[in-house]
């Protein structure tokens, strides 16, 4: 969907979830189980001030990275999402784990905006506002790197497809709703194909014999 949002709204959206998931990380772990650790902000809100389509933001959570391959959502996301109203907003949340690495292909040199330790980065966003993302970026990881982290990404992306589509096939002529696990199972494929797509992108070409 084309949202178009204006810059100025854009960084606000950012800011408030930022705000919001301070207050959630201090609220009881009852109300929202999945415990957020970090924000990043993503995508074209890095560069110069304009409008957009929609707001990308990595959200990184503290779970094992097997539960969470590339593109998928883990348990208790719509929750989250309802909760920050990330649901309603125009914001992609691409989810990340803890333990390993935020960026990635698409999570390209992210800015880091909240942190469950430190707490809103003020400054980052206000470098956002003002169009200098560029300064407040990780840094570019090293040739070596970049491949490395898309083949881990890759190799767990293929355990989740493979785990989805055993599960997809136990459930397919059980009673009950297939949604979630079609739905878990068409999330996987789309992440383990992105993935693919991306690491035959960086593969040297072969030369012309």
């Amino acid at each position: 969907m084309m949202w178009g949002v204006k810059w100025t709204t854009a960084v606000r959206h950012v800011e408030e979830l930022a705000v919001k998931c301070e207050e959630l990380a201090g609220g009881p772990k009852s109300f929202t189980p999945l415990r957020v650790v970090q924000l990043w902000a993503a995508g074209d809100l890095l560069g110069a001030p304009r409008d957009l389509d929609r707001v990308t933001v990595a959200v990184v959570v503290d779970l094992p990275v097997e539960d969470v391959p590339w593109l998928s959502e883990p348990h208790g996301a719509e929750h989250w999402a309802n909760a920050t109203r990330v649901s309603r907003n125009p914001i992609r949340a691409l989810w990340r784990s803890a333990h390993a690495p935020v960026w990635n292909h698409h999570v390209d040199r992210p800015a880091l905006v909240w942190d469950a330790a430190d707490g809103v980065a003020g400054e980052a966003l206000a470098a956002l506002a003002e169009g200098r993302g560029e300064q407040v970026r990780l840094p570019a990881p090293g040739a070596d790197e970049f491949r490395a982290r898309l083949r881990a990404e890759l190799a767990v992306a293929l355990r989740a497809l493979r785990h989805h589509t055993r599960a997809y096939e136990e459930k397919r002529w059980a009673p009950g709703k297939l949604t979630a696990v079609s739905d878990a199972l068409w999330r996987a494929g789309e992440g383990y194909l992105d993935l693919l797509d991306a690491v035959d992108r960086d593969r040297p070409a072969s030369p012309l014999r």
